[in-house]
């Protein structure tokens, strides 16, 4: 399976208390989020039998429910055990994305603000394969990252996601895979779809939360394994110089996990070490710790 048909791939929602086989129409022309985009969500992932952070993705997407005025209605643990019910409903041969959401039905003063009594709530599974681990290009983007200021950019919220996929669109006609995407400050951000880490002699370094982007949960998950095996993150301001002068690119983010980047600009490289033994870290901490 391609990426591109994983529009199409199996897939189980569940909304209004039952599971149901397919895409299911759950908005209308009227609907506040599919009119003024008032909806967030979480991504996280079934592969190999495991799900890991699951715990920590269900209860990000209800703080970013909280972040944009709507109002949870779900525990974590509830959509947690909502979760591996579903599953059960895959053979497990191709990864599983795993996206619990909450939207906005209606609106309040002159439609423009969520009616928070309004939320809805729907988890959705559906099979979607990983990109290669052999790697992936980057190229920097010419549209920036928003700040707290302009945008809700402490949830995880669709309204966000048009900018990155613009930038995305705009790398791949240029002959790249992926985008990197600086802050308003002209440091780098992140990708268009992940957090990103460079290796300089020996030191890792990422981009320090700034209030521009999430600070993902794979990403916290990747520094804590590296830092116990002995890899110190150093989390700095980063200059898109910085990391065109770097020995390894690698990133991460809950689609794919840790994944080497093997062109930024017109520089190839390696998939080195470290990105290496961060997936091998990650993927053995997963095995062990995340079974259903």
């Amino acid at each position: 399976m391609t990426l591109a048909a994983a529009a199409q791939s199996a897939t189980w929602t569940f909304v209004d208390g039952d599971w149901y086989d397919g895409n299911v129409a759950i908005l209308g022309p009227r609907s506040h989020a599919m009119w003024l985009g008032t909806s967030v969500f979480d991504g996280a992932r079934w592969f190999e039998g495991v799900a890991p952070d699951l715990d920590r993705h269900a209860a990000r997407v209800n703080a970013s429910a909280n972040a944009l005025g709507l109002k949870p209605s779900m525990s974590a643990e509830k959509i947690v055990g909502l979760t591996w019910d579903g599953l059960k409903n895959f053979d497990g041969k191709t990864a599983v994305y795993i996206r619990p959401m909450y939207w906005a039905e209606h609106g309040g003063y002159m439609g423009v603000p969520a009616d928070p009594a309004s939320t809805r709530f729907c988890l959705c599974l559906y099979e979607s394969p990983m990109i290669s681990p052999a790697g992936f290009s980057v190229t920097v983007s010419p549209f920036r990252r928003p700040t707290i200021e302009t945008m809700p950019t402490n949830a995880k919220a669709g309204c966000l996601y048009p900018n990155n996929g613009r930038a995305i669109l705009e790398a791949k006609m240029r002959g790249f895979d992926n985008a990197l995407v600086l802050d308003m400050l002209g440091n780098v951000a992140e990708t268009g779809t992940s957090n990103i880490f460079l290796v300089k002699d020996g030191h890792v370094l990422t981009p320090a939360p700034n209030g521009t982007f999430l600070s993902g949960i794979t990403r916290s998950r990747t520094m804590t394994l590296l830092d116990e095996y002995g890899f110190k993150t150093i989390e700095k301001a980063l200059s898109v110089r910085e990391f065109l002068e770097a020995d390894e690119i690698f990133s991460t983010g809950n689609h794919s996990k840790v994944v080497p980047v093997t062109r930024i600009e017109d520089r190839n490289l390696q998939p080195g070490p470290v990105a290496k033994k961060a997936r091998e870290l990650y993927w053995e901490w997963a095995h062990s710790t995340s079974a259903g």
